[in-house]
């Protein structure tokens, strides 16, 4: 294959653009010539510290926006991985799969002790429970509660609002909110509510039935629950002892 030949004005063109501080590649596509060539001819010419520094910037910054970049290379990664695990599930998920899910969730996040109630920032989570008293419980919004737990520097009535709108909770079912004292430790995010807390009215056999379901799922397992309570007692009493 014959060699290129350039008319040696392109040359001195070339040369006189890199000495104004672009790049080979910007001297190649003004000029129309391979990258290559724009190297070869314009190698040899000094750039200033300021040039230099310009050119520096430019190729992070592309650098930063490429497709092989390692933020681009993980978000693809990510997604495969989503692809993949959506394959793995059997949908729609049981009856038994669901009362689990929130049964776990709630051993969780929920009260163990007095009332049936989760607290959790989470709107999704909290959504998701919400649905699980309707559906597992046959409980109505209008029969669940909710306290927020909230900054000093959020709106105490639109925060209220959006958590009526999301569970189905009437705005009078909401208590008075809990506000905490303005600080540093503020969360910023926008998509930040506040805390809620929903308790099912008189759903103290209903807590007790979950801990059942939880149980029984444990002891399928192999897992002795009976063993783990009593050494937990046995601490909880030593602890009071050495006092």
């Amino acid at each position: 294959m014959a060699k290129k030949i350039y008319p040696p004005s392109l040359k001195i063109s070339a040369r006189s653009l890199r000495g104004s501080g672009l790049s080979f590649k910007e001297i190649a596509m003004k000029l129309n010539i391979a990258k290559s060539t724009a190297r070869a001819w314009t190698t040899d010419v000094i750039l200033s510290p300021q040039q230099k520094e310009h050119l520096y910037t430019k190729a992070i910054i592309a650098l930063s926006k490429s497709p092989n970049n390692s933020r681009e290379r993980r978000r693809r990664e990510i997604e495969a991985i989503l692809k993949s695990a959506k394959k793995e599930l059997d949908l729609p998920i049981s009856l038994t799969a669901f009362k689990l899910l929130g049964a776990m969730l709630y051993w969780a996040e929920g009260d163990k002790t007095k009332n049936f109630a989760i607290t959790n920032s989470d709107p999704l989570l909290i959504k998701f429970m919400v649905d699980w008293f309707i559906k597992i419980f046959k409980i109505r919004p209008d029969k669940l509660t909710a306290h927020l737990n909230i900054y000093s520097q959020q709106n105490d009535s639109e925060i209220k609002k959006f958590w009526s709108e999301l569970t189905g909770i009437p705005l009078s079912n909401f208590g008075k909110t809990f506000i905490k004292p303005a600080n540093k430790n503020f969360k910023r995010n926008t998509l930040y509510y506040g805390t809620i807390k929903v308790r099912v009215l008189k759903g103290s056999d209903a807590r007790e039935r979950v801990f059942g379901w939880i149980k029984i799922f444990l002891e399928n397992l192999s897992i002795e629950t009976g063993t783990i309570q009593t050494r937990w007692n046995k601490l909880k009493i030593d602890r009071n002892f050495s006092k």
